[in-house]
């Protein structure tokens, strides 16, 4: 990440934060309509409504700056500076009424991520973490705790049925030499790294809305995300995510994730 981030970005992103949180509010566990993406993921009117309420926003204070969102796609993606936006992260537990879900907000200068939001509408909780500060969680500073023991690490993930069969077996490797493996919480499981309460967050297959914001969350609590070959995050990374609480679990981490035939996983 680059060394610091402007405080008028970090004081727009909680507007923006702001601008979802009733949105989301207001549909949580109430009878909405679930309706299938593409790649059959499922998506509701809170997710369009509250990625189309930061849109507006970002689009009037800041008209050229790029758009990323999961939602309604891409707008000016060549800008230095790009807001990349999941306004529910974690649909299938707002759908169940599980408040285990979160908003992501990131904006990315020139590929990097230098600003992070993770906010939890229903439990009015919201870490925020950006290049050349301390994460703050409701204002509060947080830190990821000391495990540089792999054998003593929790682990989290969304669901093991997210990997492919190769990645399915790296996980395996690292779960195995873990001291417990949790599922579940999507970017809520990052939150929780950030405040110390887990060690290792280890998940593939995601988009740049999915992980942009984590980076900046989880640097600034003292902790690490890389990608599986332990490269640091960018708007282009492929999706394959490492998380560690404690730097030192960082190369033993990777280790385990290396296939031993092939070298790390590509």
């Amino acid at each position: 990440m680059t060394d610091s981030c402007a405080q008028e970005f970090i004081d727009f992103a909680e507007t923006l934060a702001d601008a979802a949180r009733p949105v989301i509010r207001r549909h949580f566990r109430t009878p909405i309509t679930v309706d299938a993406k593409a790649d059959n993921s499922p998506v509701t009117i809170a997710d369009r409504d509250a990625e189309a309420a930061m849109r507006a926003l970002i689009t009037g204070k800041y008209p050229d700056h790029g758009i990323l969102g999961e939602e309604f796609g891409t707008e000016n993606a060549a800008a230095e500076f790009v807001w990349v936006l999941d306004p529910i992260d974690g649909t299938r537990s707002f759908i169940t009424g599980r408040p285990i879900f979160g908003t992501l907000i990131a904006l990315v200068s020139n590929g990097l991520p230098i600003l992070g939001v993770i906010d939890q509408a229903i439990l009015g909780e919201r870490w925020l973490g950006a290049a050349g500060r301390k994460t703050l969680f409701n204002g509060t500073p947080v830190q990821t705790r000391r495990c540089p023991d792999m054998a003593a690490a929790v682990l989290g993930t969304t669901s093991p049925d997210l990997f492919d069969a190769d990645r399915a077996l790296a996980f395996r490797r690292v779960s195995g030499q873990s001291s417990m493996t949790i599922y579940g919480g999507d970017c809520y499981g990052y939150a929780m790294l950030a405040s110390g309460f887990t060690d290792l967050v280890l998940e593939s297959g995601l988009k740049p809305y999915d992980f942009c914001a984590l980076a900046p969350v989880i640097a600034g609590a003292g902790g690490l995300v890389t990608d599986w070959g332990g490269n640091q995050i960018t708007i282009a990374s492929t999706g394959d995510v490492l998380a560690v609480g404690d730097p030192a679990l960082l190369t033993p981490a990777l280790a385990l994730l290396a296939d031993p035939g092939e070298g790390r996983l590509k």
